[in-house]
């Protein structure tokens, strides 16, 4: 090669080197940006389903207390209107939580609320009727209260199924 084809190669290749080097750098920082907007989004989710996590497991616990307690009461004949008031509110509270799980929570975790969820709402049915005096034969605040047991196994595996889902370990 002749020294004028070298330079006419070096003379390109250094334009093509000073036209390029934005490009690449614009390209370079999209890049980054796009990580960057991917790992917010993904913390985000991830707290968006630990907040649904933490009110869903909340509120299955404040509703089966209060069943637990609404059955200590109707058996004492000492059932309230106040607390039938928070009974249906931890009712409401429950239901409205689950609601807002179910869109943003992995389907194991909303099988495990459903399995805590069948033994809630028996039980909470069942409340309802002896404190209405209309209790099913084999219906008692006792019967209930034992029944109620079921759901205590059933919520400490949801908690765990979500614990281990948010990368919790023991």
């Amino acid at each position: 090669m002749t020294a004028a084809v070298t330079a006419m190669i070096t003379a390109v290749v250094g334009v093509l080197g000073t036209l390029l080097a934005p490009v690449l750098s614009q390209r370079l920082t999209a890049r980054q940006r796009a990580e960057e907007a991917e790992r917010a989004e993904r913390r985000r989710l991830f707290e968006e389903r630990r907040a649904a996590y933490t009110a869903m497991n909340r509120a299955s616990r404040q509703f089966h207390t209060l069943l637990k307690d609404a059955l200590h009461r109707i058996r004492d004949g000492v059932y309230t209107e106040q607390e039938r008031d928070q009974l249906e509110e931890a009712r409401r509270d429950y239901r409205d939580r689950y609601a807002e799980a179910q869109m943003v929570v992995p389907e194991r975790v909303l099988e495990a609320s459903r399995a805590v969820n069948v033994v809630l709402a028996g039980i909470d049915a069942e409340v309802k009727r002896l404190d209405r005096g209309l209790a099913r034969d084999g219906e008692s605040p006792e019967q209930a209260l034992a029944d109620l047991k079921e759901a205590e196994p059933r919520l400490s595996a949801m908690r765990r199924l979500m614990r281990g889902d948010l990368g919790v370990v023991d």
